[in-house]
């Protein structure tokens, strides 16, 4: 049975037994547990061990993952010869810390130009990233990898237009976001997408006013104007470093960034955990080989 369990939180229990083996009855059961380096978690204190032999890992780290294995002894007796026979059945559990992924948003619109050498299409790209910065800053948010770019759009039964096609990421990591995770340590990732969500939020309510403005406020259309309905937003994922995403080994955990397995690692934020050289890492969680 594949378990994955949140950083920082508890583990669901695992149950020492089959749902078939649960329904029947069991006499002098006795139940052992090892964790993933093969030692007995019987006197472990970040484990909650139960009587019926549920376990409950504390406290996730990614040094945690692994196989847990519980033994699972109960005495047959013959009601004929009266004789005890003892039978052992063992259960494996893989359990993998993960982390919620970190979330950024690629935002894209257009706005239509007089020409493309405008000297005034690169002061307006500069003004409205300023705009955008100041309307998400109190959420340490930002605007990173932006463009702009100018090109001659043809329509149906008109004359080419030229048109400026923008885009930009909303960073939930700007200048002073680790600080703000400080204050929900365990619970980083969740702040900081609720953040970037917010973010995202402002700044699409910022085009859809462009459009009410352009209706009802000018009575000469500017030069340069946000086109409508061209505002659209892709979310980015990424991961934290020692852990990425797999929807092959961990499908039930897709948009999970799952903790690297032995043997692979991951040294930045990307989404991918990648398979050492020699694979001589035997930890999980690996940043580097």
């Amino acid at each position: 049975v594949t378990i994955y369990v949140k950083v920082f939180t508890n583990s669901p229990f695992l149950v020492c037994m089959d749902l078939a083996r649960s329904h029947e009855e069991l006499i002098d059961p006795k139940y052992s547990w090892t964790g993933p380096d093969g030692k007995s978690l019987k006197e472990q204190k970040y484990v909650n061990l139960t009587e019926t032999g549920k376990l409950m890992v504390m406290g996730f780290k990614e040094s945690m993952s692994g196989a847990y294995t519980c033994t699972l002894s109960h005495k047959i007796l013959e009601t004929t010869t009266q004789e005890e026979r003892e039978m052992f059945e063992a259960y494996r559990f893989m359990v993998y810390a993960y982390r919620e992924a970190d979330h950024t948003y690629r935002v894209f619109a257009r706005f239509t130009t007089r020409e493309c050498e405008l000297t005034a299409n690169g002061l307006f790209f500069e003004e409205l990233k300023k705009i955008l910065n100041d309307i998400i800053s109190d959420l340490t948010c930002r605007i990173i990898e932006s463009s702009c770019k100018c090109h001659s759009v043809k329509l149906p039964d008109q004359g080419p237009l030229h048109e400026l096609f923008v885009s930009f990421q909303v960073s939930p990591f700007a200048p002073g976001w680790k600080e703000a995770c400080q204050q929900v340590p365990r619970d980083c990732e969740d702040a900081t997408n609720m953040r970037v969500r917010e973010a995202r939020d402002r700044i699409g309510e910022f085009f859809h006013k462009q459009t009410y403005a352009l209706k009802s406020q000018f009575r000469m259309v500017p030069t340069i104007h946000y086109v409508e309905s061209s505002f659209s937003v892709v979310r980015i994922d990424s991961c934290q470093p020692g852990f990425g995403k797999n929807d092959i080994t961990h499908r039930n955990c897709a948009s999970c960034c799952v903790v690297c397995s032995p043997g692979t690692y991951s040294p930045n934020n990307g989404v991918t955990c990648q398979a050492c050289a020699k694979p001589q890492v035997k930890m999980y969680g690996a940043t580097s080989c």
